[in-house]
């Protein structure tokens, strides 16, 4: 039995290790789903959202809302579906309606806004992605890959959520969304 010299197997792990760090924190990832032979293309984690403030934050409790989504594509045996997983967690500042419900969700981006269609995902062991907040609110929204592509080449990526009451409440993806969307898709073979 041959044995491994320690200075050989430190360099092995430094370099392991040195390889890891520089990769970004939202890469896409693959994965198979067992219960359903489906491939299913997505993020490693979502991609957050920050909302855009209508009002100034008031009180020390004061908690702002989030919003997530993550492009998925569900490869099943050569028939494509793509879609977006939204999630919202509101805060202390605003109610959203139920985000299942027609004209609750829309997508703007630079060439104008699109009112977004639910959709019931496939039943798969795991979802792409976990909630982000318990007392969130999740959707699986259908797209095409004309939409995925519309969005990575966008400067502007905002979602609008419809709260109680009725008023929209507007959530923007940061500049490097873009870029994260642009690596899904290369990963995708687009």
């Amino acid at each position: 039995m041959h044995q491994i010299r320690p200075v050989v197997l430190a360099l092995g792990i430094a370099a392991l290790l040195a390889g890891c760090a520089g990769e970004s924190s939202i890469k896409p990832s693959e994965t198979l789903d067992e219960q359903t032979g489906m491939t299913v293309g997505s993020l490693e984690k979502p991609i957050e959202l920050i909302q855009a403030p209508e009002l100034p934050p008031s009180g020390p409790d004061h908690r702002i809302s989030f919003a997530y989504l993550g492009p998925i594509e569900w490869d099943n045996m050569g028939k494509l579906t793509y879609a977006l997983w939204i999630h919202v967690a509101p805060g202390s500042d605003w109610r959203f309606e139920d985000i299942q419900d027609p004209g609750s969700l829309e997508l703007a981006l630079d060439h104008g806004t699109s009112t977004l269609t639910v959709m019931h995902p496939p039943s798969l062991a795991h979802s792409p992605y976990r909630p982000i907040a318990s007392w969130g609110q999740t959707a699986y929204v259908g797209v095409d890959l004309g939409m995925l592509r519309s969005m990575a080449a966008s400067g502007r990526i905002e979602l609008e959520v419809k709260a109680v009451g009725g008023a929209m409440v507007h959530f923007a993806a940061a500049p490097d969304a873009r870029e994260t969307l642009t690596r899904y898709l290369h990963a995708r073979g687009y």
